[in-house]
């Protein structure tokens, strides 16, 4: 499916067969062998090949969770875990952006009309950066929209991108107004891509800078923190389907935990195929016979599963949640934070074992373990993985005081 990088055509996702999560899933998995061999030219580049950028538009995975009604698949959120999970086992990198850039898709859907007639009447393949770090950014109320102003590290997929979702703090003369997050669509004519992403993991992201200097953001292209927190959104009158009722900020984790499980996985099938084979070099043992093997694939491959299990489950049933018009409350919304975090730090954990397991063998840079090593490390450091912040709101929620993390 190599191909330049340029966009299909306008219209139902490229790629033949039933738009279903198995379907997009067994997608992802037939490029996982291309994938990985393509990781060393994409950490390289510092960013994603165009070959590898057609190929997930080619598929229709960039469009998983984009309505229906503008060609999308439209899928259970649970989807955006397993394709990042299957992508992750090819190349980290590749499954990073591809979920940033699918999630966007989705929270599109919960905008203005007039944003997403904005996007999706001009390309309904149009690729949507994000930097969701509220402080980055100042924004004043004016006549008819905002004047945004602001710095954004990390905007993954940048270069790839024609829209860029920017988080920013609205500043205001009445102190009684209190603070408002909100997120600002720009187009890319109103920022300027900072290249800065020299990084020792996920180096095929392009996780640039984006700068904003005075840009008028008209109101419709902006929505409110407050209107993602569960329910009806702004968007809601053309896209009902739950999926677009979902919190956003609570399930934040689950955007990207798939990777860290992909990646991990990855990790144990490769040790494990290490494992049947080779021999020890001190005593030609056969590896597999040794009983700190099997210890170490038991207990990796147990952190996986119940990472994997925590991570479809809390989507499964947020789904549900939304289907019967359920919000839940600010204790299972913190519950969400505190296992994705969780979950995450146990790929991390898995990976961790098995490298010290691997040896000398884990410190070349021609086979996948130091890159799935430092991928891991990389996604684990990612705030909303921080189980120290997502443990702290969770155990002061738990003993009756306030949430500290205020997108909730």
């Amino acid at each position: 499916m190599a191909g330049d990088g340029r966009r299909p055509d306008a219209g139902s996702p490229a790629g033949a067969g039933p738009d279903n999560c198995a379907a997009m899933v067994a997608r992802a998995r037939a490029l996982i062998p291309e994938l990985r061999d393509r990781a060393p030219r994409t950490e390289e580049l510092r960013r994603l090949p165009p070959e590898t950028e057609r190929d997930l538009h080619d598929t229709g995975l960039f469009r998983i969770l984009q309505p229906k009604r503008v060609g999308g698949s439209e899928l259970d959120y649970v989807a955006l875990v397993d394709c990042a999970d299957a992508l992750g086992q090819g190349d980290a990198s590749v499954s990073w952006n591809f979920a940033n850039l699918a999630s966007h898709h989705w929270m599109l859907g919960m905008f203005d009309p007039r944003a997403q007639a904005a996007v999706w009447d001009k390309d309904v393949n149009t690729l949507i950066a994000s930097s969701f770090i509220f402080p980055a950014g100042r924004a004043r109320k004016v006549d008819g929209g905002y004047v945004l102003n602001g710095h954004w590290p990390f905007s993954s997929g940048v270069e790839s991108c024609d829209w860029n979702m920017l988080a920013s703090v609205v500043s205001s003369d009445d102190e009684a107004d209190g603070i408002e997050y909100r997120i600002f669509l720009l187009n890319r004519r109103d920022y300027k891509i900072n290249d800065t992403w020299n990084a020792t993991g996920l180096c095929g992201t392009g996780s640039n800078d984006v700068r904003v200097v005075d840009a008028f953001v008209a109101e419709p292209m902006t929505i409110s923190v407050s209107d993602l927190t569960g329910g009806p959104t702004p968007g809601s009158v053309v896209n009902p389907n739950p999926l677009y009722a979902l919190p956003v900020f609570s399930l934040f984790p689950y955007v990207l935990s798939g990777v860290g499980l992909g990646n991990a996985q990855a990790c144990l099938n490769d040790y494990v195929d290490f494992a049947r084979h080779r021999a020890s070099t001190y005593n030609r043992a056969k590896v597999s016979d040794m009983q700190t093997t099997q210890i170490k694939i038991a207990e990796a491959s147990a952190k996986i599963d119940a990472a994997r299990l925590v991570m479809r489950t809390n989507c499964i049933d947020a789904m549900a949640d939304a289907r019967r018009g359920h919000v839940p409350d600010i204790a299972a919304k913190t519950r969400l934070r505190r296992d994705g975090a969780f979950s995450v730090n146990l790929c991390t954990e898995a990976v961790s074992l098995l490298f010290a397991a691997s040896g000398a063998r884990s410190l070349f840079t021609s086979g996948a373990l130091q890159r799935q090593f430092r991928d891991a490390h990389a996604v684990n450091s990612h705030l909303a993985f921080n189980f120290d912040a997502a443990g702290t709101n969770y155990g002061r929620v738990a003993l009756g005081l306030p949430s500290e993390n205020l997108t909730l």
